[in-house]
């Protein structure tokens, strides 16, 4: 009788321990960054296109893959400042730009970026990674500025 109130107690303690830790997990920074299929929302502005957000140690970072799944590419920023990964089958077909011209489908945009992409004939994309402008808005900007 002892042992099985041991038993009981120890499974209600490993039980409210378990569910504790989900309550606070968080699931708004994804995991899987050049994973076909990730563990982080889809948060594409293009239904042709999957597009997950990533965070880490104060850097966003933007993946894009195909309606199949495949990964196009992925960029991070921080900052103010993007920078390429060598993520997807066009990993080496990103542009960046402060200019604001957003060609193409756009797949992606927030308060710092929008990402655009552009099929190509021959099944590759070009990927595009504009800022967008702040206008000295620090909270728009970042903490860099325009």
């Amino acid at each position: 009788m002892r042992s099985s109130s041991f038993y009981r107690s120890a499974f209600v303690a490993l039980a409210l321990a378990s569910a504790s830790g989900m309550a606070c997990a968080d699931t708004t920074v994804g995991t899987g960054l050049g994973q076909s299929w990730p563990n982080a929302q889809d948060v594409s502005a293009n239904p042709n296109f999957h597009v997950y957000r990533f965070e880490r140690g104060g850097v966003h970072y933007v993946q894009v893959n195909d309606a199949a799944g495949t990964v196009r590419g992925a960029i991070g920023t921080i900052g103010g400042e993007i920078f390429e990964l060598p993520v997807g089958v066009d990993a080496s077909r990103w542009s960046k730009s402060t200019q604001g011209t957003h060609a193409g489908d756009v797949v992606y945009r927030d308060t710092a970026i929008t990402v655009s992409i552009v099929p190509q004939p021959d099944g590759s994309a070009r990927l595009m990674a504009d800022q967008v402008e702040c206008k000295n808005d620090p909270i728009t900007c970042g903490t860099k500025g325009p």
